[in-house]
């Protein structure tokens, strides 16, 4: 008995029905912030599989949170979740639904074979940045107690306003994020306070 075959029609029509079934299976990418019904966000537990902006060590924005650190040193990683990041590189924006993590680490001097620098060592907070109309300002901000669900800062707290008044970009810091800066310049998307802060440095 020979074997049937199939025509070109046949063959597109059974090309087209797989790949449509391969679709429909494929399942949408997962929201990076999850809310529960009161309002507090889920902790992102796999952040560190996120995108890698930045590190910062012992920075701050006063001089009274200078002199509070009295020499305890400590490190800030930033993550970003991939989809916003992808984003950013194609337009310079981010889409509604961005999440940042800022990870805050202690610093360490001594320990292993280490004799001069910092190394980071436990983790003592994580704070995260999220873009979602459901708020005022169209940003919130979470604290979190260990790894439980994060509660809200008021929009009028001491995040939300310096990020609002200093950010590079849509009230985030990409001014520190050294793989995104070229990106913001290329797509001319600094905020006009941040080039006028700029400017006024150049002085």
């Amino acid at each position: 008995m020979k074997p049937q075959i199939l025509g070109s029609a046949a063959l597109i029509a059974l090309a087209v029905s797989v790949a449509g079934g391969a679709i429909s299976q494929a399942q949408p990418p997962k929201r990076a912030a999850v809310y529960l019904p009161d309002g507090r966000l889920e902790f992102p537990k796999d952040y560190r599989t996120w995108v890698f902006l930045s590190a910062g060590m012992d920075m701050s924005y006063s001089e009274e949170a200078v002199a509070a650190a009295a020499g305890n040193h400590v490190f800030d990683n930033v993550f970003v979740d991939r989809v916003a990041h992808d984003h950013f590189q194609k337009t310079g924006t981010w889409p509604e639904g961005s999440v940042f993590v800022l990870e805050i680490r202690k610093g360490e001097g001594q320990g292993s074979i280490n004799r001069a620098g910092q190394f980071q060592s436990r983790r003592l907070a994580v704070e995260v940045h999220v873009k979602d109309k459901r708020f005022k300002s169209g940003w919130a901000f979470f604290g979190f107690n260990g790894e439980g669900p994060g509660r809200e800062l008021p929009q009028t707290s001491t995040c939300n306003k310096c990020h609002e008044d200093h950010a590079a970009v849509d009230t985030t810091f990409v001014q520190f994020y050294p793989t995104l800066m070229p990106v913001a310049e290329a797509k001319k998307v600094f905020s006009p306070n941040y080039l006028a802060a700029q400017k006024g440095a150049v002085k």
